[in-house]
């Protein structure tokens, strides 16, 4: 990021500080979203108990990978973005690993996004109104208008997304409701053995840290709240744990309500959002439950848009040097939004395989290179605020990183069990 950028931001937050709860939201926001709605499918091999117990265990590393992340971005000035920080702790070479990670990443979860948008729109549209609009046209609807409040800044992704997770919370709380009461505990606890399971946990990982990957919106935050790290640790946490609380209803209402042998014939049709929301309306749910729902997952995959982008929007800027000018912004948003939109339009259908090679590049973005930023600033005997835990801790994070990513690939090229 050039000195004028980094000056102007530090300026225009002079005063300005963004609220802990706006924070809070935009961490909630990035990893509620398209993740919940792929947990399913990923999980269904391991089923309800299994999962979660792998899901708490991937919520700690991931969230200690954030903590890393913001100490190293707190050593250095107001404004710097993911490029700014790599070049200055793990140098050229780092740089452009961390950097091509990071556009892949974001491009790749944006891109994630607009498939599955695309796929309730269409699905939404059909079921409700008995519009047909092609899933290209979906797609370049849905990116067009998110990428619209993006372009807007910060400010304007924490209002809405705001307004967002309120309609989530009321949305879901109602279809859980209905979820719940409609679940069955034959179908929830159909008495697996660790045996039968266990295969599909190495599949499965990926799918998980993608859900968590709220490392995406550390440095907007950062910035956001001012370099006010205590607040921002707040932020991290409690929007963590409420992504964590979202995933563990969901799972338990969506596993309640759908056996397991279901299952295989939704991976079958390709797992997107729309095939899950189908299902579940198939299996006998009440018509204005079902509708709730559909509401609902318009909103998560919108939130989770938006924190995604906004963090690849942040990133370009900083990148390229651009400013906050008019002309610098468009420069910007054009960079950001039109190759995932392309993708959208002409490969709609790429939800789940989107989200798994993000499983794979996330590791280094998200875990790998966090963990070894926030080293080398203590080697350098940098002070500031360190990630308790010492050296163990940031040992089994590194190390849970290498697993994930091991995994991931194997996943991708069909070398691990699959479930269905």
């Amino acid at each position: 990021m050039s000195e004028a950028v980094i000056t102007e931001s530090s300026a225009g937050s002079a005063g300005k500080q963004g609220s802990v709860l706006g924070g809070m939201v935009i961490v909630a926001g990035t990893a509620i979203g398209a993740g919940m709605f792929s947990l399913p499918v990923a999980t269904s091999g391991l089923w309800f108990g299994y999962s979660m117990l792998l899901m708490v265990f991937t919520w700690y590393c991931m969230y200690s990978a954030s903590l890393y992340l913001l100490e190293a971005n707190l050593r250095f000035p107001l404004g710097a973005s993911f490029d700014s920080i790599a070049e200055g702790t793990i140098g050229s070479f780092g740089r452009i690993v961390n950097g091509a990670s990071v556009a892949f990443l974001c491009y790749i979860l944006t891109y994630a996004y607009i498939s599955g948008g695309s796929s309730i729109i269409t699905y939404f549209l059909e079921a409700v109104d008995g519009v047909s609009l092609s899933p290209p046209m979906a797609s370049f609807v849905f990116a067009l208008v998110l990428a619209a409040i993006v372009m807007t800044g910060t400010r304007a992704v924490d209002r809405v997304s705001t307004v967002l997770i309120g309609g989530m919370v009321i949305t879901f709380l109602w279809s859980i409701s209905g979820l719940l009461g409609n679940a069955s505990s034959d179908n929830l606890m159909p008495g697996l053995s660790f045996a039968e399971v266990s295969p599909f946990s190495f599949g499965a990982l990926g799918f998980l840290t993608v859900s968590f990957g709220m490392q995406t919106a550390v440095p907007s935050i950062t910035r956001y709240l001012n370099k006010d790290g205590k607040q921002v640790r707040f932020a991290l946490l409690t929007g963590s744990l409420l992504a964590l609380a979202f995933y563990a209803l969901w799972q338990f209402s969506f596993f309640g309500n759908l056996p397991r042998e279901a299952f295989p014939a939704i991976i079958a049709a390709g797992g997107n959002i729309g095939d899950m929301l189908g299902a579940l309306s198939e299996s006998g749910l009440n018509v204005n439950v079902s509708n709730v729902l559909q509401w609902f997952a318009n909103m998560a995959v919108a939130s989770s848009f938006l924190g995604v982008a906004l963090c690849l929007f942040d990133y370009i800027a900083d990148l390229f040097g651009f400013d906050s000018s008019f002309v610098g912004r468009l420069k910007t948003a054009a960079i950001t939004f039109i190759p995932p939109t392309l993708l959208g339009v002409f490969l709609p259908n790429g939800f789940i395989t989107a989200i798994g090679f993000a499983g794979l590049v996330l590791v280094v973005f998200c875990i790998l290179s966090p963990v070894v930023m926030a080293w080398v600033g203590r080697q350098r005997g940098e002070g500031g605020y360190q990630v308790p835990g010492g050296t163990v801790r940031m040992a089994l994070i590194f190390l849970f990183g290498i697993v994930a990513i091991v995994l991931a690939g194997l996943d991708l090229m069909g070398a691990l069990p699959k479930f269905g």
